[in-house]
């Protein structure tokens, strides 16, 4: 029996329900283990573990198996990875119906983008599912998986409760590291789009360039969409958005006049359509911005502040475009009151300016202090930190970042994880190098309530880094931390609020 036979037929008893795993330790008799390799380990070094088992099926890369094994079937596929993503659509029936796929890769604005995609298309009478970093969700259903984009067999299997809850079109975060491991394998793309290439990650991905290469993935042909997504929506206002336009085109969405852009990409078929936002005003109310694109005019009011959600705005409407709204539908947009832990206001009875976002890159973080130094408050202040086993190299440039916008640093832990606070915090204020006094605390609940006492009322306080999320990582335990339920807390629990009071402990930047 050839391969292609031998696959094709494996591909049918995965349809009839035959399980397939890709750690050898779940395998059942019968089942279909995957070898996939590692950051370290190579996945053929699970075979004889699976045969052992009694898999039925074994399914590794090039020079890795051979015919046969105690019984089991050994197929040398080109890429398991690839093979695994054709499996679970097999298993799924994803490969034959499954919601419209939108994509949204980037280093900032990825849950923003989704969440205002899901509003605009839910107005236009589509049923819409959600997935990403605070999970998947979909009218009917949801999902935890603890990554913004879940492993490849879960994804397929989330995919198929949403469409069997007939949602119409799914929307979702694609990281950097999902697209490197190929678990978006098996998926057809109607849209995928770019939002910015800042610096994260590297220590996964090394350097800048390979931490491209892995988001430029997204619209690259592939398996199973040797053309590529059918759309491709990327912001022109970032250095990396112009190489993929040059060599994709798409549709091309900026805030600047548009007349950098190359007319095609790298294909003379490729012709790039441009959608330009013009930001009319931007205050604490919101923004107005003015879109042309292709003859047509429009203007919308947002309650969203800053130019780094102009520009979400921006990739969200352009999506939309490619999926078939007219743009008198955008105005919809006009409703969209924010995501949870993305520049969230905290209410509280004081009556105070604070703001809690999931900023924890340079970038990210810049974008969110410009947002609101721009709103003229009297004074700006910041509660940070970084997280811990993750890119060391971007921890002074959070300092840098808050330095050059905040009045106050209070720095603080985040997630610390395995790594000592001390020597986080250390790192970081290497780049508070000049501008802001600095408040140095490693509690993080202890640092919100120092920031809170030198607060006055026409200050702003901005608590950035964990936005949404309800735990903090020390060691290997989770403790509950949610950031917006800590504020209220103390201001609910308190003495009073201290305004105008100036900690001893402030003092200039070294």
């Amino acid at each position: 029996m050839s391969f292609n036979e031998a696959w094709h037929a494996l591909k049918t008893e995965v349809r009839n329900g035959r399980m397939v795993r890709t750690h050898s330790g779940q395998v059942q008799p019968g089942d279909v283990f995957v070898a996939l390799a590692g950051t370290r380990v190579s996945g053929s070094t699970y075979i004889a573990e699976a045969i052992a088992r009694n898999a039925g099926y074994v399914v590794t890369g090039p020079g890795q198996g051979g015919d046969s094994s105690d019984g089991a079937l050994l197929l040398e596929h080109p890429d398991p990875r690839e093979a695994l993503g054709e499996l679970a659509a097999a298993h799924f029936g994803t490969d034959a119906s499954c919601p419209l796929l939108v994509g949204v890769t980037g280093t900032n604005g990825k849950t923003t983008i989704i969440h205002l995609l899901e509003h605009l298309l839910r107005s236009a009478g589509m049923r819409v599912g959600l997935i990403g970093t605070i999970g998947a969700t979909w009218p009917g259903g949801s999902f935890t998986s603890g990554m913004t984009t879940p492993d490849c067999w879960t994804l397929h299997q989330i995919l198929a409760r949403m469409r069997d809850d007939g949602v119409t079109h799914a929307c979702m975060e694609v990281s950097s590291h999902a697209l490197q491991q190929k678990r978006t394998a098996g998926l057809r793309f109607e849209v995928a789009a770019l939002t910015n290439i800042t610096q994260d990650h590297l220590d996964y991905h090394q350097d800048m360039e390979s931490y491209y290469q892995a988001k430029a993935r997204l619209f690259a042909p592939n398996a199973t969409q040797p053309e590529g997504p059918k759309h491709r929506v990327i912001n022109a206002d970032d250095p990396y958005g112009q190489r993929l336009l040059n060599q994709w085109g798409g549709v091309a969405y900026t805030l600047h006049d548009g007349g950098r852009l190359p007319k095609r990409g790298q294909d003379s078929s490729a012709a790039i359509r441009i959608l330009h936002g013009e930001m009319k005003s931007c205050d604490r109310s919101g923004l107005e911005l003015r879109m042309d694109f292709e003859g047509q005019s429009w203007v919308l009011d947002s309650s969203l502040v800053g130019r780094h959600n102009a520009s979400n705005l921006l990739a969200a409407q352009g999506v939309g475009l490619c999926l078939g709204l007219e743009s008198s539908r955008m105005t919809a947009l006009e409703d969209f009151s924010g995501v949870p832990g993305r520049l969230e206001r905290v209410t509280n009875p004081l009556g105070l300016n604070i703001f809690v976002d999931y900023a924890h890159t340079p970038d990210a973080l810049e974008n969110v202090l410009n947002a609101l130094r721009e709103l003229r408050f009297e004074r700006l202040i910041v509660v940070f930190g970084c997280g811990g086993n993750r890119d060391r190299a971007k921890r002074p440039l959070m300092g840098q970042a808050v330095c050059r916008f905040a009045d106050i640093a209070v720095l603080t832990s985040d997630n610390p994880r395995h790594e000592d606070p001390e020597t986080i915090l250390n790192d970081v204020q290497a780049g508070l190098g000049g501008g802001a006094a600095v408040i140095r605390e490693v509690d993080r609940k202890r640092a919100i309530e120092r920031a809170l006492e030198v607060m006055r009322p026409d200050d702003v306080l901005l608590v950035a880094g964990k936005g949404h999320e309800a735990t903090q990582q020390i060691g290997e335990e989770y403790f509950p931390f949610h950031d917006p339920t800590v504020i209220r807390r103390i201001l609910g629990e308190g003495p009073g609020h201290a305004s105008g009071r100036v900690l001893q402990a402030v003092r200039p930047c070294a």
